[in-house]
């Protein structure tokens, strides 16, 4: 299974991402999983563009349709990378994939991206990107220009974007406004057991076939 963990730059999924590797292991059970970022799955250019993403999004597919031949999952975090750029990667047919989106409120939001130095004319389009990412989570019809203008001209929009909100589109939501990094970790830590054992929502492998 891929498991996702979108979410908006800012909001932790690096930080989280750590402490889930740790609690995973601390649970005996870390070694069922591989965790990776964009960064760990090739070389990054000098300007990361969309259709490059979305090419690398395709790389962790196709992991994690490896891993599950020996019965393992990838914990695919760090990156802003909504649901649908995985859903319409071209590999993306023969995997399950579950997603976790991690979400906080606009001032804790802006507070975070403040203290970590972030550009002051650059805040307000993650703050639009985070309110996008929220209304994807439920609506994939909502603005889809977001993530295919200047896309990767092999993705499989076809798949999602002319859906109506539905019961098929579901995925994890976890605000993270109040909790700590470690509390954060735990959480995902126990959202992949959920989602690999079908207690969480999950796109299983053809779900926009049925």
């Amino acid at each position: 299974m891929l498991l996702l963990v979108s979410g908006a730059s800012g909001v932790g999924k690096s930080t989280a991402r750590r402490h889930l590797r740790r609690i995973l292991d601390e649970r005996g059970v870390g070694e069922r999983y591989e965790t990776a970022e964009l960064c760990t799955l090739g070389a990054v250019p000098e300007v990361p563009s969309i259709a490059w993403r979305q090419q690398q999004v395709e790389v962790a597919v196709q992991r994690a349709v490896d891993l599950e031949a020996q019965g393992r999952h990838l914990v695919f975090a760090g990156d802003p990378v909504p649901v649908g750029e995985a859903l319409a990667a071209p590999s993306a047919d023969r995997i399950d994939i579950a997603a976790c989106l991690l979400d906080l409120d606009d001032r804790s939001h802006v507070a975070r991206l403040t203290g970590r130095g972030e550009p002051a004319e650059l805040i307000p389009l993650h703050r639009s990107f985070a309110a996008w990412l929220r209304a994807h989570a439920t609506d994939p019809g909502h603005a889809t220009e977001a993530v295919r203008n200047d896309a990767w001209r092999e993705m499989r929009w076809d798949r999602w974007v002319d859906r109506a909100p539905g019961p098929e589109w579901s995925m994890t939501v976890l605000d993270t406004t109040d909790l700590t990094p470690e509390e954060v970790g735990t959480a995902l830590a126990t959202w992949c057991t959920r989602a690999t054992t079908g207690d969480a929502p999950v796109f299983r492998a053809g779900w926009f076939e049925m």
